[in-house]
């Protein structure tokens, strides 16, 4: 017999936790479901590791068809698969993205979600360590706060973009994201500060709140065209059916959202026909509307073997980890991603370039780092033009998905990142970076190099910055598939609360936005079902 509960959600990620514990605490019973293990990995916790959980049994490494516009390249795209989602694998950068992305929301149909909507739940929802004003709040679950190491290099990269003209700014999320210097980050006390650590975890011996892991979903149970529940398998094989007697909320993520709405029949129905799915909700815009922020590399070659590359063997991990055990200090409470910042390469007013700058020179999924010590400064777009999509390769809840991104297919990304890696070609060569890095690497030492030289590097080594959104994008045209309460269309008591519902992605890192999302998600509900 069927297990009920008031609320069924499926996926345990950076909204999936926030989710559970507003409604958990508001006294209702609640059945959250992930599809990977616990988050019980001390690699998850100690933030400068979090790049060993990444491929193994904690992560989903989405492969994309291959990308003509990429070298013909197969992408990867890394995803959280364990309590906690993303909020457990990423380099805990705290971003908003601008103003003026929300606002664009607003204006294309999203009622309620302009800067003036959705700041004051950024500021509920966060606990900054440093800052206290109308931007930023401290009595929040989510524990912001300044990194405790600086590495040389990342020193290096703050001080060389101001030499190359861009101004020192002490935080992103304040009345300016212009400008360079250090990431605050979801950590606390030297640990990652996931949602399943800040929102989770205090509710999870509650007798109303039922958490299975490894528990993947097959579907949304729909009865007269209306959500009634979630199929299930778990770890043993078995298949399960949870009942919710008000909603069913998914928040799985930008690739697998869609996924189980196409495999539950509500998605295009060209595409469903042809998979044998019967048509419950013909929704042209599920799985559509994907997008990512991409980045590139520019390599630089260390003077002196100070870059990360060699910490984690030996008596230097040896030391590295009695400094952390005992103290919860060093290099290990840094989160690789220390020093970045943001730059207006077009004069609008508004950045349109993030850079990611990482003490080592970073490979990818599939592709080795390069060899010695040295540097990766990645300039990254954060608006893209190019859109693809996530459809089903079969009707079988265990094949792999369908995954077109259609990276760099606009030109005018292209022209971003090439705006990009010459800024970074300059700042590398600024006087505090050339104290400290020998030569570029690459895309070439020469200082003159041209466009086309730029663009073939950009083709062969641009990646994804792990932030896919839109899939399922809000709004009230006939292509959206969810509405301004995050609600499916067409299909009563099923909501979506992930950043699959993104109409564009926002300027930035993901991943507080996605708990913006799911902190309105749980006020729309309870506003309903007080």
């Amino acid at each position: 017999m069927a297990e009920e509960f008031d609320y069924v959600v499926a996926g345990a990620g950076s909204s999936g936790c926030v989710i559970t514990n507003r409604l958990v605490a508001a006294g209702k019973r609640v059945l959250l479901l992930e599809a990977g293990p616990a988050d019980n990995d001390m690699f998850i916790h100690i933030p400068a590791t979090f790049v060993r959980v990444i491929g193994t049994e904690r992560s989903w490494v989405y492969e994309s068809e291959p990308q003509p516009q990429a070298a013909n390249r197969a992408m990867y795209v890394p995803q959280g698969r364990t309590l906690g989602g993303g909020s457990s694998l990423n380099a805990m950068v705290y971003i908003r993205g601008q103003a003026r992305d929300y606002d664009e929301w607003a204006e294309m149909g999203c009622d309620g979600w302009a800067w003036r909507d959705v700041l004051p739940v950024f500021r509920r929802s966060e606990a900054n360590t440093r800052l206290v004003d109308g931007y930023h709040g401290n009595d929040g679950p989510l524990s912001v706060t300044d990194i405790a190491y600086k590495h040389p290099l990342s020193r290096g990269f703050v001080a060389a973009a101001e030499q190359a003209g861009l101004p020192l700014n002490p935080d992103f999320n304040g009345e300016r994201q212009l400008g360079v210097g250090f990431y605050q980050t979801t950590t606390r006390r030297g640990r990652r500060g996931s949602t399943a650590v800040m929102y989770l975890r205090p509710v999870m011996n509650r007798p109303n709140l039922k958490l299975v892991t490894e528990a993947h979903v097959s579907r949304v149970l729909l009865e007269n065209g209306a959500a009634s529940g979630i199929v299930y398998r778990t770890a043993d094989g078995a298949e399960h059916v949870a009942r919710a007697r008000h909603e069913v909320i998914l928040t799985a993520g930008a690739l697998a959202t869609p996924k189980i709405l196409l495999l539950s029949g509500i998605g295009p129905q060209q595409d469903l026909a042809g998979l044998g799915i019967p048509v419950i909700r013909d929704l042209q815009g599920v799985g559509r509307n994907y997008q990512d922020h991409l980045e590139v590399s520019v390599y630089g070659r260390a003077r002196k073997p100070i870059s990360l590359l060699g910490n984690d063997t030996g008596l230097k991990a040896l030391r590295h980890g009695a400094q952390y055990y005992l103290f919860k200090s060093g290099l290990l409470t840094s989160n690789v991603v220390e020093s970045g910042g943001f730059a207006d390469t077009l004069g609008t007013g508004r950045p349109d370039i993030q850079f990611h700058v990482l003490p080592v020179l970073a490979g990818d999924v599939g592709r080795e780092p390069l060899e010695g010590h040295g540097m990766s400064i990645n300039p990254c777009f954060l608006r893209p033009k190019s859109r693809g999509s996530v459809r089903l390769r079969a009707a079988d809840p265990s094949a792999p998905i369908l995954f077109d991104p259609n990276y760099l297919a606009e030109q005018e990304d292209v022209d971003a990142l090439v705006r990009g890696v010459k800024l970074a070609r300059k700042i590398l060569r600024a006087p505090a970076l050339k104290a400290l890095i020998e030569k570029e690497l690459l895309p070439g030492e020469a200082d003159d190099l041209d466009d086309k030289a730029i663009e073939a590097h950009v083709r062969s080594y641009a990646k994804t910055v792990y932030h896919p959104a839109g899939t399922c994008r809000m709004g009230k045209d006939d292509g959206a598939v969810v509405d301004p309460t995050l609600k499916v269309r067409g299909v009563s008591r099923l909501r979506i609360a992930d950043v699959s519902v993104m109409p564009k992605i926002v300027s930035g890192n993901t991943n507080a936005p996605a708990v913006m999302i799911g902190e309105r998600c749980a006020d729309f509900v309870l506003a309903e079902n007080r």
